[in-house]
């Protein structure tokens, strides 16, 4: 029941998206696009079914969308219980730190679009208007290497749970045709999460997002301990990590949790630094 919702609520997401692409974007460079996307759309409708593991589902996300968007960064912001603003995902490390600024100082478009429901475009966010409207993330952002924030609220109906943030290191707005496919890539995340709304309590909703956000907690807590084992840098330890979870069919957020009580079969035998990523032994 779930999965061919998942899989047909995908399929509508991609329709609509073909639709409005093809009528503002024609030419090869819509196939292009459109094949792309397609693409991945397969990619996340395969991780919605099956065992849903969300925490790889959203990380992969933030991946994709810097692959489509031609962004430099993307960072995805949830909601948890009490409607507080928590750091799920981000593709690199700039990207999580500036995520964190907005939170910790509560001034960022990111803030502002969960709180409106409507997107937030910053083609330069060295901009007056800008500076005056987040004085201080204006300065941290610029700081960080980024020139433009691009702020897409996670809504279904009248329910916001969180915001897709996508970061560029040069002043530029958002495409129409890029603004379609970040849309449809929002949708496909919002799906991912509450798919199972309408058969649940909103209690059991807020849960499964509290659950995103402790797997988050334990999932940066593995990546320090890696780059520490490794003398790598987080964002290098996160993809052994995930590397290791996919070739072994190992959810990410066990294998985080067994890395931090360092049961995991990754960290049995030599130092890690010492391996390859592709030469860890595979989990017994």
């Amino acid at each position: 029941m779930r999965d061919s919702f998942a899989l047909a609520s995908v399929t509508a997401m991609l329709r609509r998206y073909l639709r409005g692409n093809a009528e503002g974007y024609p030419g090869s460079m819509a196939a292009i696009v459109d094949e792309r996307l397609a693409q991945t759309f397969v990619e996340l409708a395969d991780t919605l079914v099956g065992g849903f593991d969300l925490m790889e589902f959203l990380h992969m996300l933030t991946e994709r969308c810097v692959e489509l968007l031609e962004v430099d960064a993307a960072g995805l912001l949830l909601a948890d219980a009490r409607g507080t603003l928590q750091l799920v995902a981000a593709s690199t490390e700039q990207a999580r730190v500036a995520e964190l600024f907005q939170i910790q100082n509560d001034e960022g478009p990111c803030l502002d679009s969960y709180r409106t429901g409507q997107p937030v475009i910053v083609a330069d966010i060295a901009a007056a208007d800008a500076a005056a409207r987040w004085p201080r993330f204006a300065a941290a952002a610029r700081e960080m290497g980024f020139a433009a924030v691009h702020a897409i609220p996670m809504r279904l109906r009248d329910q916001v749970i969180g915001t897709l943030n996508l970061f560029g290191s040069v002043p530029e707005g958002l495409d129409p045709a890029v603004a379609r496919a970040a849309k449809a890539l929002v949708d496909v995340a919002t799906i991912g999460i509450l798919q199972e709304r309408a058969s649940r309590e909103q209690g059991i909703v807020a849960g499964q997002l509290q659950v995103a956000l402790n797997s988050r907690v334990i999932i940066e807590q593995a990546k320090g301990i890696l780059a520490e084992r490794m003398r790598v840098t987080p964002d290098q330890a996160f993809i052994v990590l995930r590397a290791y979870s996919r070739n072994h069919n190992y959810p990410l957020t066990q294998l985080a949790a067994d890395v931090i009580s360092g049961t995991a079969d990754m960290l049995a035998g030599s130092p890690a630094g010492s391996r390859p990523a592709g030469d860890l032994p595979a989990r017994g």
